[in-house]
Formats: structure tokens, sequence, C-alpha cells
């Protein structure tokens, strides 16, 4: 596998590039819309075609370069069936299979952060059939997780997320790597570590909500929000297409 992360600091933003270097396909994740030139170049540089786009929700904190890649390059711009956008995309259902050669993606539908949030986890099978890393997208951070207040009704859907962490991502193996949409300096959850990636074990043992019980959960994320992010209502109308 071909693996490149590619970081934001001064936003805490964290976006993937990775596939399959045999068959030449790759896919991004959660791209940012500086940073377009980058993915493509990096892609070409080591002999990848890239046939997704994935964006693991419809961002508020910076505006996507999701659109311009597939457009730029023919890939397929994916995001969770439940998206509410006003542009064709390909829709993603939980637990849909999607082959890159020998990299195989499996969709997590994980709702919490936002309705139609979800999670990629990544299997090499050179290395073994064994899932081997999560791209976690405003889910599960290091240190923290995904705050629930953006779309409304944070109660509600701090409950949602608690839901999908206990269901989907913490039943995972422990061995897993965790990448995440967001580190330290991001404004979309509070308490972010500066270290970006992290393993599911390692976040069972440290992060501290992880371990709350449902109804402490929801307190603890339904009643305290940090600031929201700067410009957020512009950049919802162009990540959704209504700009």
């Amino acid at each position: 596998m071909i693996f490149r992360p590619f970081y934001r600091f001064e936003s805490g933003c964290a976006a993937y590039v990775f596939g399959c270097g045999g068959e030449g396909i790759c896919c991004v994740v959660d791209p940012h819309e500086a940073d377009v030139d980058a993915y493509v170049e990096f892609a070409t540089s080591k002999a990848m075609r890239i046939a997704y786009v994935f964006d693991t929700h419809v961002h508020a904190d910076h505006r996507s370069g999701g659109r311009a890649i597939a457009a730029k390059v023919g890939a397929k711009y994916a995001l969770h069936r439940n998206a509410d956008v006003r542009f064709p995309f390909e829709p993603l259902d939980d637990n849909q299979v999607i082959e890159l050669g020998n990299v195989i993606i499996r969709v997590l539908h994980t709702p919490g952060h936002t309705p139609e949030s979800l999670v990629l986890v990544v299997s090499d099978l050179r290395r073994g059939p064994e899932p081997w890393f999560a791209c976690t997208g405003d889910t599960l951070f290091v240190g923290s997780v995904g705050r629930p207040d953006l779309p409304g009704h944070e109660r509600d859907n701090a409950a949602e997320l608690h839901r999908s962490l206990h269901e989907k991502l913490l039943v995972l193996p422990d061995a897993l790597e965790v990448y995440p949409a967001h580190f330290s300096g991001s404004a979309c959850g509070a308490g972010l570590s500066g270290k970006p990636t992290s393993t599911i074990a390692s976040e069972k043992r440290w992060n501290p909500v992880l371990g709350l019980a449902r109804e402490a959960f929801v307190d603890e994320l339904g009643g305290s929000s940090p600031p929201k992010p700067v410009g957020m209502d512009e950049i919802l109308r162009f990540n959704q297409g209504r700009a």
C-alpha cells in the first residue's frame, strides 16, 4: 500500500491519499480545497489513478476539494447517501465494500457528529485480510470525539454518536490505527490532541469520554460546545452545493 497524510497545521485538518501501487489505483479522503493540486501531484508521482474521493461527512470548517478533484481527474465523489447536498454524488451505504486493487475499504455509517458521518475501515490484502487502519473523520479523534451540536439537536446527536462509537468503532481490533480528519487546532471538537494518529486500544485507555455511560456521555457532550467554526454558514453552503 502507498499511504500519505496531508496535514494543515494552522487549522488542524488532515486528509489522506492511499491506494494500491501494484494496480496503480488510489483514493483521497477528506480533501481540503486549497490542496487539490498537491493530492493529484502525489498520486501522479506514484503512478496511481485517483478512482474515488471520499468526504467522511459534509464539512463545516473548511471548503472541501472533493468535487474539484473528481472533476479534474474523473474520479467518483462519494458521500454517505444521507448527505444533504444539491449535486450528484456516489452514494455509500453501511458495510459497503470498495476494492482498489489490493486495498479494501469497508464503509461504516457512524451518525452523531452529522447524520451522514461515516468511517472508512481499510485492509491491505498483501499484508493480510485483517483491517489495518480506519479514517475516522469527525467521529473519533485522538483524545476526543466529534461535537454533536453543529446540526442542532445536540443531545439526540450525542446519543447517536455514543451508539456509533460503541457499536461500530470500539468493537474493532485494538491494534487498528486511527486516522481522524482533525487534530488540535480544529473547531470540530473539544480537547483534541496535537498528535494526529492513534489506535483503538490507546483511545479506549486514554480518551476521557469513551468510558462514559450513555447518559453521562450525552450530558458531557450535549451541554458544552466550543465556538462554531469561523464562516461555517458560507462553508456549508459551498460544501452542500448551495453557494
